[in-house]
């Protein structure tokens, strides 16, 4: 997957779990729970929600890489094909 795939994703996931917030809005490198509506049962949605769309498994221990549009994108791109 290539980063403009990858960024889609993510704001598309987002998008699924805080349909009301600008995602379109947000930094490379804003967090999630501070610039969004997000909260702990939020993120963990989103988490679910980007793992099915993209395919990749998600661990516990991978959600801290998950807290901005740079990290989750970079994710991708490192455990997709």
């Amino acid at each position: 997957m290539n980063r403009t795939d990858a960024l889609a994703m993510v704001r598309e996931s987002l998008s699924a779990v805080v349909p009301g917030d600008d995602v379109a809005a947000l930094g490379p490198d804003d967090a999630f729970r501070d610039a969004l509506e997000m909260d702990s049962l939020d993120f963990l949605s989103f988490v679910e929600v980007l793992s099915e769309r993209s395919g990749v498994r998600i661990e516990d221990e991978d959600a801290p890489r998950l807290t901005t549009l740079s990290g989750s994108t970079d994710f991708l791109v490192a455990h997709t094909p």
